[in-house]
């Protein structure tokens, strides 16, 4: 149904990378990530130009997930339709957006997600009543922290019914705090792990939307960080190295 969610929910840590509409998608979800995720607030991808794209995930390992540009229903509505298993909305600063989020997200009595029909990647069932209720089950629900704002409303946030991970805008949040792109700065750090500990309180599990420079990820692990998306391009070379220097 939704591997990414089973393995969080089984306090393993995932590693997913970025994919775009011009990407070997069918190659990058069978290359051993837990997930891809398309970035339609800052990239040129629209969501409705990622569907084949994601359809060529259909059966492989990896899950896609997709983040909108903004918090708005037709966007999440629209990224839901063409098959993501998991969305993350930018700039959640208040418990209220974080519950928007939540709604437009679920079918009802949950949310108030409008029904496109039955997809085929979350499993075969009975009726349309065990579908929904299925995908209201195994969607992953993934707000972002990139705000002082958000962290304090942290804990209000969390509160909200339906949220699977906190992730952290790392470009963002350093910026917002005033210590742009340091991300050594004691400031810094000492947000990152008021955030791993807010979440450890909530149940949710923090991540992260890359690891920023200079910091470890086993610290990040450490910390409960479980959630991560990392570079694939100087593994992939490496790799072909490798079996370039075997063959000679």
């Amino acid at each position: 149904m939704n591997i990414v969610k089973e393995k969080l929910q089984a306090g393993e840590t995932v590693i997913g990378t970025t994919a775009s509409a011009n990407s070997e998608t069918a190659f990058l979800a069978n290359s051993g990530f837990d997930f891809l995720l398309f970035d339609t607030q800052h990239s040129t991808d629209d969501i409705k130009g990622l569907r084949r794209p994601l359809a060529s995930m259909r059966g492989k390992p990896a899950i896609p997930i997709l983040r909108v540009g903004d918090n708005r229903p037709d966007q999440i509505c629209y990224a839901l339709d063409i098959g993501a298993k998991g969305i993350i909305v930018p700039m959640v600063n208040s418990p209220e957006e974080a519950a928007n989020m939540v709604q437009w997200c679920k079918y009802p009595f949950e949310g108030v997600r409008s029904s496109a029909g039955m997809r085929g990647e979350w499993g075969e069932f009975k009726n349309y009543r065990e579908y929904m209720d299925a995908v209201n089950n195994q969607l992953l629900i993934i707000p972002m922290i990139e705000t002082e704002e958000c962290l304090d409303n942290i804990d209000s946030i969390l509160a909200v019914p339906g949220i699977d991970v906190l992730l952290i805008g790392p470009s963002d949040l350093s910026i917002n705090l005033d210590v742009p792109l340091d991300y050594q700065n004691p400031k810094y750090t000492s947000a990152l792990e008021t955030i791993a500990s807010a979440c450890k309180s909530a149940d949710v599990v923090p991540g992260v939307f890359f690891v920023p420079p200079g910091i470890e990820p086993n610290w990040l692990i450490e910390k409960g960080y479980k959630f991560f998306t990392l570079p694939w391009g100087g593994w992939a070379s490496e790799g072909i190295q490798r079996g370039l220097v075997n063959i000679r």
